[in-house]
């Protein structure tokens, strides 16, 4: 649950959902736009769309115990990931509304090396991850001469 004791955590609640529900258009958009492309798309494409989707559903695993997770690289058709990216979206949410953004997780990484991080330090870490990686991503379309679609936070904040 929110403690209303700590301003600073009650403060960043609004902040994260509006970010998670920013990735998660431009996500669900981008995917249509792939779709659209399918054939034309780059080699690395859809492994690299996969994957930002499967690293947030790991890092979801890590804070919410006892669910199975994807691979690293696990690769996805596009409506897998688009149905996978929506589950992830509601999972973050839920964390956002039972959990302590400042609760310590305690978990391994892919090589079996242990680490703790607090679940706002996770969810930067995720919403980074995002951006980085559709960013490649809009490099490829580039690549392959199509108009992607505008991912800029901006650009969502003025819709």
């Amino acid at each position: 649950m929110i403690d209303s004791a700590n301003p600073d955590q009650k403060n960043m609640i609004p902040f994260f959902t509006d970010i998670f529900t920013y990735h998660h258009y431009i996500n669900q958009n981008l995917c249509k736009q792939l779709i659209e492309h399918q054939e034309t798309l780059s080699e690395r494409t859809i492994p690299l769309f996969s994957h930002i989707i499967n690293a947030q559903q790991i890092w979801i695993t890590r804070i919410i115990k006892g669910a199975q997770s994807l691979a690293v690289f696990q690769v996805h058709t596009l409506e897998e990931c688009q149905r996978l990216d929506d589950e992830n979206y509601h999972q973050t949410l839920q964390i956002l509304n039972e959990l302590k953004l400042d609760n310590e997780i305690l978990y391994r990484n892919s090589q079996g090396e242990e680490y703790r991080n607090s679940i706002q330090e996770i969810l930067f870490h995720i919403a980074n991850h995002h951006t980085h990686h559709r960013g490649q991503i809009i490099s490829d379309l580039r690549q392959s001469n199509i108009d992607p679609i505008k991912t800029d936070y901006i650009f969502y904040k003025r819709l």
